[in-house]
């Protein structure tokens, strides 16, 4: 387990590979992950990153103003399907097309990401809603 957020900075910039993937598969208390978000704003992408970071962290970096930080929360598994409506409606393109392939994208999402602005995001939700047709 990850105890601080001193520890997490430094796993993440060790050249010791297992070092280095404890911070992108060991847990940390959320406790620490606000610290690192606090802190260390330039590891946001890291915390957002790591496979155990909890769903109320993944809120939190939702909104984050670093369109690389919403992309990886649009890309987590785990995502709750609350959360892939709330980054559909994301004024990235790159954050849209990510909810438009997550497998929680409900079939509502789909049908408004399937009629986007972006004629990249309007493809990849037009074949995921034809996908669920078959």
């Amino acid at each position: 387990m990850i105890e601080s957020a001193e520890e997490f900075i430094r796993l993440r910039g060790s050249s010791d590979r297992v070092e280095y993937e404890r911070a992108a598969h060991d847990q940390a208390s959320d406790g620490v992950w606000l610290d690192v978000i606090e802190r260390f704003p330039e590891y946001r992408f890291w915390v957002a990153q790591n496979k155990t970071v909890p769903i109320s962290i993944l809120q939190i970096l939702a909104s984050d103003s670093d369109e690389r930080v919403r992309g990886m929360v649009a890309r987590k598994r785990k995502l709750p399907s609350e959360l892939v409506a709330f980054l559909a409606q994301d004024s990235s393109e790159s954050v849209r097309a990510a909810t438009a392939r997550h497998r929680r994208a409900s079939p509502e999402v789909l049908s408004a990401l399937a009629n986007d602005p972006s004629p990249i995001v309007r493809e990849i939700a037009m074949q995921r809603v034809m996908d669920n047709l078959l």
